[in-house]
């Protein structure tokens, strides 16, 4: 696909982000923030035997992170958890189809990263290195 299309879709979801709001008897809530920008995240998680059953997130930021967190929680519906501990950069990249740059780049993965700190938190199990990088 052209760049402008996914230029185009990233448009679309940060004017009409999917899964945006809470939810409040969540399994597992996690926050987070960009501290370069002021980009802030929380996501929701309502998890059964292991699988995201729904996601919904909060958040204020420029358009690649909101656009980028409503498109993962499209995605990750279904996954299990050990799907999305596996997910990185290259995650975001084919599902934003455009490379955001070194300078984007912590823009396009806070939703990433908050999302897969909220599974180690869920399962009790410390944030790996991969993912206090992202």
């Amino acid at each position: 696909m052209p760049i402008d299309i996914y230029a185009e879709e990233i448009v679309s979801h940060y004017e009409h982000p999917h899964n945006k709001g809470e939810i409040t008897d969540a399994s597992v809530s996690q926050h987070n923030y960009n501290p370069v920008c002021g980009d802030e995240m929380t996501m929701y998680l309502m998890i059964n035997d292991g699988i995201v059953s729904d996601v919904k997130f909060k958040g204020v930021g420029c358009a690649i992170s909101m656009a980028t967190a409503s498109m993962l929680t499209d995605f990750i519906k279904g996954k299990t958890l050990k799907e999305i501990e596996g997910m990185g950069i290259n995650t975001i990249i084919d599902l934003i189809g455009i490379d955001p740059g070194p300078a984007r780049l912590k823009c396009a993965t806070l939703s990433l990263r908050t999302l897969k700190e909220a599974v180690f938190v869920y399962e009790h199990k410390e944030v790996d290195r991969a993912t206090k990088e992202l």
